[in-house]
């Protein structure tokens, strides 16, 4: 892949268009094709078939906006907030007798003087943000990679811009903006546009739904060769492809008119260019909590058993001491920020395992409750707090609600990651009375708490997304808007100083609980009896016992397991487990 032509990194559109030649040689048809993809996708996933290849590729966020070029190839990492529907553009046009592309292209050209033959095809719209309560630490440092890019693109610009004469120089072209003055566009735009974009025509003085800070930098992507199914939303992505972005673009409502050439949606009239920058996406992937990890890779190595051991032993160590030498609650802390829901039953979450810390107040909270809430931001990517108050309550907007007024779904504080860790703070609330939204707002977390499910109000109807949320409640009794399946009476015997951390302990600790959680798990059959036998005993000992209980109890010895890196239950963890919930319930005394 030694030409210009070819580099998909400095000049991806170049490597587009030579691609779309060479398919047209090999017999691509852009008149029967639907735009589907002739090459360009595999070419760029081998190109970009490793983490160091794919590091050279600059991240889009509030800083590299900055410097990084239009019409370059970028990464945009962040959550799928909201999903626009479809847009209709030019993507293939014949000059002369040959055909050219205008794929991952806002801008289409055509050649001069009659209407020439043309391909009308279709991409999606998602609006993405970066993902919310996401930590510093998740975050690359720009500067190396920004000179490292500039290097790259300073000496392939001449050979760059050569190429890119040579491909245009055979037609005197006209640049339209994403359309055509041809009269069947004209029909697709007014009347036969499918899309939800096609709806929202109420002008507004913005479309744009408000972001968590004002350092974050949201993405309008556009996904070509993609099953809807594929994608959805609140999945954390992803997306490689080519910038399109003009800080000076300005356009409202008032300036589409019928003879205008512009094909594209009102999302992208309502999203002006200036304020939200496009990206072309031609390859995408998940990301897991690996994928924000620098310095370690995920503990995959055989026999590394003793690895989990020592690091687990340490984080203990970091975790009992922030919690004043309170090593039951250390424990079960670690427990659950191991958990993740691994399965559905209903409307039971299976593996949930929230937890509330009781005994705590004001002043023991400013102590404690900060030093850990800190800690987790170090140890976790994306983390986020929730004042439980009154006022928070009955003013706060925590379920995203349909705009049709914009045709937006505007984000709630609840439209969070899957993987998110959530502080619920419980120890300021003080005798009130809630209003119809605060009602609102305590079923919502209650919901989320019980079923992890999030209500969605699409105005004319509702709908619950499932999600994947841990969630640690501070409280000085137990909970009871917050009913968590862990309740543990806190009981610190010191306020220990803060330890230093370096920063290959904390990467260490960031990758051990990623790998945990990634670690499937199973109970082995010459266990099962052993199991099966305890719970019965347990139930006949306490005829309180339901399922729920018990279903708990097997979710604390997998996750005890884990723990130790290990993907089958032993019948030491399982013993450990039991003898855990035994202590916890002699504290509930």
């Amino acid at each position: 892949m030694g030409g210009p032509a070819y580099d998909c990194l400095t000049n991806p559109l170049g490597a587009v268009r030579f691609s779309f030649v060479n398919a047209l040689s090999s017999g691509y048809d852009p008149s029967s094709s639907v735009g589907k993809d002739w090459g360009v996708v595999d070419l760029f996933r081998h190109y970009f078939s490793d983490e160091s290849a794919i590091s050279q590729v600059p991240i889009l966020d509030s800083s590299s906006i900055n410097w990084v070029q239009p019409k370059s190839l970028v990464r945009f990492r962040g959550m799928i907030q909201d999903m626009l529907g479809n847009e209709f553009y030019a993507g293939a046009y014949k000059d002369d007798s040959t055909w050219r592309t205008n794929k991952y292209s806002d801008v289409s050209q055509f050649p001069e003087g009659s209407p020439t033959e043309m391909q009308v095809w279709e991409r999606s719209l998602l609006y993405c943000v970066p993902v919310p309560g996401q930590n510093q630490w998740t975050e690359c440092s720009s500067q190396e990679l920004k000179n490292r890019f500039l290097d790259l693109t300073g000496q392939s610009r001449e050979k760059r811009v050569r190429v890119d004469e040579e491909m245009t120089d055979s037609m005197d072209s006209n640049t339209l903006e994403a359309g055509l003055n041809a009269s069947p566009f004209k029909k697709m735009k007014v009347g036969e546009a499918t899309s939800s974009a096609s709806e929202s025509q109420v002008p507004q003085s913005s479309g744009i739904p408000p972001v968590t800070s004002p350092d974050s930098l949201p993405c309008l992507v556009k996904i070509y060769d993609s099953p809807e199914s594929e994608l959805k939303l609140n999945d954390v992505v992803e997306f490689l492809g080519v910038l399109a972005y003009d800080p000076n673009a300005t356009m409202d409502m008032d300036t589409l008119d019928e003879n205008s050439d512009d094909l594209s949606e009102a999302e992208s009239v309502q999203m002006p260019s200036g304020k939200v920058p496009r990206l072309h996406c031609i390859i995408h992937r998940k990301l897991e909590t690996q994928h924000f990890l620098h310095g370690s890779s995920l503990l995959t190595e055989p026999k590394s058993s003793q690895i989990f051991k020592e690091v687990r032993e340490s984080l203990m160590k970091y975790l009992t001491g922030l919690l004043g030498n309170d090593h039951i609650a250390a424990q079960f802390l670690l427990l659950h920020l191991l958990s993740k829901v691994h399965g559905r039953v209903d409307n039971i979450a299976v593996g949930k395992l929230s937890l509330n810390l009781i005994h705590l107040n004001k002043e023991s909270m400013s102590v404690f409750g900060t030093k850990l809430s800190d800690a987790l931001k170090t140890l976790l990517p994306f983390t986020q707090s929730i004042p439980l108050t009154i006022e928070y309550l009955n003013t706060a907007s925590l379920g995203p609600k349909k705009d049709y007024r914009i045709n937006r779904l505007m984000p709630g504080v609840l439209q969070i990651a899957d993987g998110t860790h959530l502080i619920l703070d419980e120890t300021e609330l003080q005798p009130g009375t809630l209003n119809s939204v605060g009602v609102e707002n305590a079923q919502l977390l209650k919901n989320l708490l019980e079923c992890q499910k999030v209500e969605y109000d699409f105005q004319y109807y509702k709908m619950e997304m499932a999600t994947d949320v841990q969630m640690l409640i501070f409280s000085e009794g137990k909970s009871n808007i917050m009913p968590a399946d862990l309740v543990i009476p806190f009981q610190p015997s010191q306020v220990n100083s803060l330890e230093v951390i370096t920063p290959e302990t904390a990467e260490a600790w960031r990758c051990y609980l990623a790998t945990c959680k990634s670690l499937s798990h199973s109970i082995g059959q010459d266990l099962q009896q052993v199991v099966e036998n305890d719970l019965v005993t347990a139930r006949q000992t306490d005829r309180t016992l339901g399922s729920q209980d018990l279903s708990r109890l097997l979710t604390m010895a997998r996750l005890m397991s884990v723990s130790y890196g290990e993907t089958t239950l032993s019948l030491e963890h399982w013993q450990m487990a039991f003898e855990l919930e035994r202590l916890r319930k002699e504290r509930l005394k």
